[in-house]
C-alpha cells in the first residue's frame, strides 16, 4: 500500500491539465498578429476575421460567439470599425471579462491620433466614422503607442508574467522602428505621387509616406462606384493622370481594373493586413509587401 500511494499521486500529477496562457480573440488580423508579437508563448491568438474580409461588414455567428465566450482579452481597431456586428458579439457571448470598461476590452484607436474626423456626421455621407478613420495599421508608426498599450494590458490581466511582457516588447520596439526607418528609405521615391483609391482606408499610409490622394473609385465611404462616377474620375485622370489606383485585397477589383485599362495607370492590390498572401504572413511582411508593390508602380 505504501508504493501505490507515491504511484497516485505520481499519476495524479501526469494528468493535470497545463495551465493555458491568456485566451487573445482579435477582431482583425493586425492585432492577433501583434498580441502574438507581444504575448509569445504567453498567450492562445484566435483572429475573428481574415485579410479577405471587409471588417466593416462581419456576421457574429455561432461559432464566432463561442471564441468570444472564452477570451480574456478582446483586442480590436475601434473607432466604429466593427460597429455594425461587434455590440451583438459582446451581448451574444455573455462573457463579462470582455464587455465594454472591463480590463479585457482594448480598443486599438484609443491610444493613437485619429485622422480623417468628419466636419459633421451624417450618415447620407456614407460610411463616416464619428471619431475618425480607422484604418490606423496602414501607418505602421501607430504600432508603437498600441504595442505599449496592449503590453500594459496584458500585464494587467497577467502580472505573474510582467517582466516576460516587458522584454517582448522591448524586443518589438527596437525591431519596429528599424523596420520603420528601413521601410522609410525605400519609400522615399513615392513622395508626393498621386494616387486614387478605391475606399479612404490609406489616409494613414499617405501621410505616412507623402502620397496624395486625388479621387476615390467609391461614390462615398462605402458605397460602391458607379459608372457615372468612375467617368468623371477617367474625365480627371486625361488631364492629371496618378501614378497608381490602389484597392485592398477584400475588395472587388473591378473599378479598379476598369479605369486602369482606360488610362494605363496601373492597378495596385495591397494588403489590407496580416495573412493577405504567402508573403504577408507576419506585420513585418505587411509592409514589406506594400511598400514594394508601390514601387513596382512608379517604375
Amino acid at each position: 500500500m505504501k508504493t501505490i500511494i507515491p504511484l497516485l499521486f505520481l499519476l495524479f500529477g501526469l494528468v493535470q491539465p497545463v495551465q493555458a496562457g491568456l485566451k487573445i480573440l482579435a477582431c482583425e488580423p493586425e492585432w492577433a498578429a501583434l498580441a502574438q508579437e507581444l504575448g509569445g508563448d504567453l498567450v492562445k491568438v484566435d483572429s475573428a476575421t481574415t485579410a479577405y474580409q471587409d471588417p466593416h461588414f462581419i456576421q457574429a455567428r455561432p461559432s464566432l460567439q463561442a471564441r468570444a465566450r472564452k477570451a480574456d482579452l478582446l483586442v480590436c481597431t475601434g473607432s466604429e470599425l466593427e460597429l455594425g456586428w461587434l455590440p451583438i458579439l459582446l451581448r451574444s457571448s455573455g462573457n463579462p471579462r470582455i464587455q465594454v470598461g472591463s480590463p479585457g476590452y482594448f480598443m486599438a484607436s484609443d491610444h493613437v491620433h485619429l485622422l480623417g474626423k468628419p466636419k459633421r456626421v451624417d450618415r447620407s455621407e456614407g460610411d463616416i466614422h464619428a471619431g475618425g478613420n480607422p484604418h490606423i495599421q496602414t501607418d505602421p508608426r501607430n504600432l508603437l503607442p498600441v504595442a505599449r498599450a496592449l503590453t500594459s494590458t496584458l500585464i494587467k490581466l497577467d502580472p505573474d508574467n510582467t517582466s516576460a511582457y516587458e522584454e517582448r516588447l522591448k524586443q518589438f520596439t527596437e525591431q519596429w522602428e528599424q523596420s520603420i526607418r528601413d521601410w522609410e528609405v525605400l519609400a522615399a521615391p513615392l513622395k508626393g505621387k498621386q494616387i486614387v483609391v478605391h475606399h479612404q482606408r490609406w489616409i494613414y499610409m499617405e501621410d505616412w509616406l507623402g502620397l496624395e490622394q486625388v479621387a476615390t473609385l467609391e461614390v462615398k465611404p462605402g458605397i460602391p462606384p458607379t459608372s457615372g462616377h468612375l467617368a468623371q474620375i477617367l474625365k480627371q485622370m486625361e488631364t492629371d493622370p496618378a501614378s497608381m489606383i490602389i484597392y485592398a485585397s477584400y475588395q472587388d477589383p473591378k473599378a479598379a481594373d476598369w479605369l486602369s485599362k482606360r488610362t494605363g495607370i496601373p492597378a495596385v492590390e495591397l494588403p489590407s493586413t496580416v495573412g493577405a498572401g504567402k508573403e504577408v504572413s507576419d506585420l513585418y511582411g505587411l509592409y514589406d509587401v506594400t511598400i514594394r508593390r508601390l514601387l513596382e508602380a512608379i517604375r
